[in-house]
C-alpha cells in the first residue's frame, strides 16, 4: 500500500529555516518537517515520558509536564503527571503534524498512548490507547513516531514472532486507525543486505527521501546490558545498516553499510544542505550521509566520539538549527559534548562536560540557547547503586558553556525514570508553519 502524494509537502525543511530565518523559535530540531504550530519564543513546558519503577509512586509510566518559562512562578517544578496504568517501558513519542496531540510507546508492552498536549498543554489529557500494533502489523516494540501530514509514521523494534530484530513502519491515521506497514528489507539491495532492523525514521521532503536505522530487538533491550555485552550470540544481534527509502513510494532504494548499531538521525536543516548524520552507538563513531557526485546516498565514518576503545556509548544526538553544531549525549561517561559540523566531513568536538552519572537523551531549543538533558536510557540498561541518578536537567548555552538553568531529580519525586522529551507552549505562542513561512 502506498502513502499518498499529499504527504509530499513542497515547502517541508525550506519553509521551517524561512521561519527560523524571520524570528526566534523554540522547537526542537529533530522534529518532523510537516509539523506546524511552531512555538514563538521561549518554550513553556517540558513534557516527559517516563519509564515506571517497582515501588516507586504508583509505579506506572507517565507523562510528567514540567514548567520550562523562567517567567512562571512554578518555573523548574512538576506541575502535572498521567499515568497510563501499566509498566511497558516507557521510550520516545512524537507529535501529530497540528501539534495538537503527542503519541508515546512502550518497548515492552507494544501499546501507544496518545495524549491531548493541545488543549491545556499544561495537562495533557490521555485520550486513547492503540493496542493492536502487533496484531495488525506483527511488530512490537514502537519506537519512533513521526508526524506526517494526517498520519503517523512509526518505526519499530522487534516482531512478535522470535521476539528479534526484524522489523519495520507502521502508518496509522491521527485518528489512530491503521493504515499500512512496510517491512524492513532483508534481502540485498544493490550488493548489500538488509538485516531488517529499525530504529529511528527521518524525512528529508526536498529529496523525496526517508532513511532508517538499525537497532536491535526485544530479546537484547528487556535484557541486562551487562549480559548482552558478555554474550557473544546476543551481540551479533544489532543493526549494521541504514536504508534509503522513496518517500513517495515507500519501498527502499539503497541499503547504507554503517556498522555498530546506527541510531538518531539528523538532517541537516538549511535548504541546500542535503545530508545527514548519525552516531553509531557500539563503535562511537559519527557517521555521514550524503549523496555522490553520481546521485546515489553513501555512508561514511567521519569522526570518533570520546574514545571508542573505552564505548561511551553514544545514545542521542540534537543537532543545530543552521547545522553547524551537534549536541552528542554518551551514556557510559556521562557526558554531553559538542561537535563543530561547519565541515560536515570533518566535525571537530570543541566542548566537553560531564552532566551526570548516566545522560541519555539531549534536546536543545531551536535558539540553541538552551539545552535539555535526561537520564534514562532502558530500564535494563541503566545503571545501578549510587549511579543511577534519575533527572531531567536544563542548562542555558552561550557559545561557550553549559550553565545549570534547573533540574528535576526524578527519584526525590518519586516518577520514575525519564527518557524522552518534547517542548509545548500555551496556544496563544504557537504560529502557524504556513504563514510563518510568507513573512
Amino acid at each position: 500500500m502506498r502513502i499518498d502524494r499529499r504527504l509530499i509537502l513542497s515547502f517541508g525543511v525550506a519553509a521551517i529555516m524561512s521561519v527560523a530565518a524571520t524570528e526566534s523559535y523554540s522547537d526542537e530540531t529533530c522534529n518532523s518537517p510537516y509539523m506546524s504550530g511552531l512555538i514563538k519564543g521561549q518554550e513553556d513546558f517540558v513534557h516527559v515520558w517516563t519509564l515506571g519503577v517497582s515501588g516507586m509512586g504508583d509505579g506506572s509510566d507517565k507523562l510528567v509536564t514540567i514548567d520550562a518559562n523562567p517567567a512562571s512562578k512554578t518555573y523548574g517544578k512538576v506541575i502535572d503527571k498521567v499515568s497510563v496504568g501499566g509498566m511497558g517501558e516507557a521510550h520516545h513519542m512524537g507529535f501529530t503534524d497540528d501539534r495538537k496531540y503527542l503519541w508515546a510507546g512502550g518497548l515492552d508492552d507494544s501499546k501507544i498512548y496518545v495524549f491531548d498536549v493541545g488543549t491545556i498543554p499544561s495537562h495533557p489529557k490521555l485520550v486513547k490507547t492503540i493496542d493492536n500494533l502487533p496484531a495488525q502489523t506483527r511488530y512490537a516494540g514502537p519506537h519512533t513516531f513521526y508526524a506526517l501530514p494526517g498520519r503517523m509514521l512509526i518505526g519499530n523494534l522487534s516482531n512478535v514472532a522470535d521476539k528479534g530484530g526484524v522489523t519495520g513502519m507502521a502508518v496509522y491515521n491521527n485518528k489512530g486507525d491503521f493504515v499500512a506497514k512496510y517491512d524492513m528489507p532483508t534481502s540485498a539491495i544493490r550488493d548489500i543486505k538488509g538485516d531488517g532492523y529499525g530504529y529511528d525514521i527521518a524525512v528529508n521532503p526536498a529529496k523525496n527521501t526517508l532513511l532508517t536505522s538499525s537497532f536491535t530487538g526485544w530479546n537484547n533491550y528487556m535484557r541486562s546490558l551487562g549480559e548482552v555485552v558478555k554474550d557473544p550470540e546476543a551481540m551479533k544481534h544489532f543493526g549494521n545498516t541504514m536504508v534509503v527509502w522513496n518517500l513517495k513510494t515507500m519501498e527502499p532504494e539503497q541499503i547504507l553499510a554503517v556498522p555498530g548499531a546506527p541510531l538518531e538521525i539528523r538532517w541537516a536543516l538549511p535548504a541546500g544542505q542535503n545530508w545527514a548524520i548519525t552516531a553509531a552507538a557500539l563503535t562511537s563513531q559519527l557517521w555521514l550521509v550524503k549523496r555522490d557526485g553520481q546521485g546515489r546516498w553513501q555512508a561514511k565514518d567521519v569522526a570518533a566520539i570520546g574514545d571508542p576503545a573505552k564505548i561511551p556509548l553514544p545514545v542521542d544526538i540534537s543537532i543545530t538549527a543552521d547545522a553547524k553544531g551537534l549536541w552528542v549525549n554518551t551514556f557510559m561517561d556521562g557526558t554531553t559534548r559538542y561537535f563543530d559540523l561547519t565541515d560536515p566531513e570533518h566535525p571537530r568536538q570543541t566542548y566537553a562536560k560531564h552532566t551526570g552519572s548516566q545522560v541519555n537523551m539531549v534536546s536543545q531549543s531551536w535558539d540553541g540557547r538552551r539545552v535539555y538533558i535526561t537520564s534514562s536510557l532502558l530500564s535494563k540498561w541503566d545503571k545501578t547503586g549510587k549511579d543511577n541518578e534519575q533527572f531531567l536537567r536544563a542548562f542555558h548555552w552561550d557559545g561557550h558553556e553549559l550553565t545549570p538553568a534547573f533540574a528535576v531529580d526524578f527519584t526525590k519525586e518519586q516518577l520514575g525514570r525519564p527518557h524522552h522529551m518534547k517542548f509545548t507552549a500555551n496556544p496563544q505562542r504557537l504560529v502557524s508553519l504556513t504563514a510563518a513561512s510568507t513573512r
